[in-house]
């Protein structure tokens, strides 16, 4: 049961390229909403590829979300909660978000960039001096062999994964497996036991982590490469050292509570179980449930809210945050961080000379937290979750784009890649008829 890992690379790799088509309606305008009949008959490729999911009972329900610019979003909703959950998913019902945590953590940074609390290329080791004095493993796949490093971790690194951090979640090598060994493991999944992924030491508190952390060695130089990494669950905790609060009250406080996000929690409370879906392993002929509500992980305590994969929301609430990027910053009127700050995070923020040859993201940029895309995807931002969900603000065309679902591993269905496919379909469609 160690797939999960070993998929999420060609994951991302198949997302990124399937949403080279979301440029496809780059001429539409405002028009790409101006026709239609309702949300299904606006996008009708996308209410195929969610109906035909569920109808092969792949997955036991899913949920698109589509909207244009600051008008309300139209929801796609097909199947349960769970495959034995009597509540229809909907725009209101929980997700594992995972890793669609970042871009949420890297616009928390912006905001204390934006104020001067913070800098784009000031060390991490001014918040954090268990990081002032790091060593660069010489060859993480063989041994933990290193040599000191030759630059600081930066604000700008921790961003853009290439700060050289290790991830004991992702790919095989001796960094990985000595975080893992220290419980420097930012990910919740299951209460059961899946050797290879939950079966470590348990994950300690903030500062302890990053103790921890600042004591296994870098996989690479800060800045020489994009390295998928733990980089925004460190950012996390930074930001809740700079606020003098915890990670979790900091995005409460500046960001779910401005923009209604009333549904978004890295703790699960009770009252929300009902709405909380099950996640599944797609191990063998039939789905295994790892995650049900009631008796989810998602509701026990936790070490500390990782800002890299620990958030749970809703469509509704995700779609609140991607308006908020496309529309400036704004939302419901209400300026919730400059249009500075979203422009400079959703830029291309990767430092000069970063290598991204051989990545999920070569022939992209990276912004705050999530991809930053050029040529035919200029002006898309987001990413993509562990257990299937992905979420894609095009602040281009003004258009934002999510979808739900729970499985794991991400790659066992091609979801990530056929959605985007799907939204690019329609916006070309659309495009074909506005001529």
């Amino acid at each position: 049961m160690n797939t999960i890992p070993d998929h999420y690379a060609l994951s991302r790799r198949t997302m990124l390229r399937g949403a080279a088509l979301l440029g496809a309606g780059s001429l539409l305008g405002g028009r790409a909403f101006a026709q239609g009949t309702g949300i299904e008959g606006e996008w009708p490729a996308v209410t195929a590829l969610v109906e035909r999911y569920v109808k092969s009972r792949k997955v036991a329900g899913m949920v698109a979300a589509l909207g244009w610019a600051d008008k309300a979003p139209g929801f796609i909703a097909r199947g349960m909660e769970g495959f034995d959950d009597r509540d229809p998913g909907s725009a209101q019902s929980l997700y594992r978000a995972y890793s669609m945590t970042k871009p949420i953590t890297g616009m928390a940074a912006m905001m204390l960039i934006d104020e001067g609390k913070l800098g784009l290329d000031q060390p991490l080791a001014d918040f954090a001096p268990e990081f002032a004095k790091m060593q660069v493993a010489i060859d993480p796949a063989k041994s933990l062999a290193a040599r000191p490093a030759q630059s600081l971790i930066t604000i700008r690194h921790l961003l853009t994964h290439t700060s050289g951090l290790g991830y004991a979640v992702v790919g095989r090598n001796k960094v990985g497996e000595e975080l893992k060994r220290l419980g420097v493991n930012p990910g919740i999944i299951s209460k059961r036991r899946l050797p290879g992924i939950n079966d470590g030491v348990p994950t300690p508190g903030p500062d302890e982590f990053l103790r921890r952390a600042a004591l296994v060695p870098l996989v690479a130089e800060p800045g020489a490469r994009w390295s998928y990494s733990m980089s925004l669950d460190v950012l996390g905790i930074v930001i809740g050292r700079i606020a003098g609060t915890s990670f979790e009250q900091f995005v409460a406080e500046r960001v779910f509570g401005p923009l209604g996000m009333n549904s978004s929690y890295f703790h699960v409370p009770g009252s929300a179980s009902p709405r909380l879906t099950t996640n599944y392993l797609l191990a063998g002929r039939r789905p295994i449930a790892i995650d049900r509500p009631g008796q989810s992980i998602y509701q026990d305590p936790i070490p500390f809210a990782f800002g890299g994969a620990g958030l749970v929301t809703s469509p509704a609430d995700y779609d609140r945050f991607l308006a908020m990027i496309v529309n400036g910053g704004v939302a419901d009127g209400r300026r919730v961080m400059s249009e500075a700050a979203v422009r400079l995070g959703t830029s291309d923020l990767l430092p000069e000379g970063a290598s991204l040859k051989g990545t999920w993201v070569e022939g992209n940029g990276f912004g705050a937290g999530g991809i930053s895309g050029k040529g035919k995807e200029e002006g898309l931002y987001g990413w993509s979750g562990a257990a299937g969900t992905v979420g894609y603000a095009q602040t281009r065309l003004k258009l934002r784009s999510g979808l739900f679902v729970q499985y794991m591993p991400q790659d066992r269905l091609p979801v990530l890649r056929e959605f985007p496919l799907a939204v690019g379909a329609d916006l070309a469609v659309r495009m074909q008829g506005s001529k």
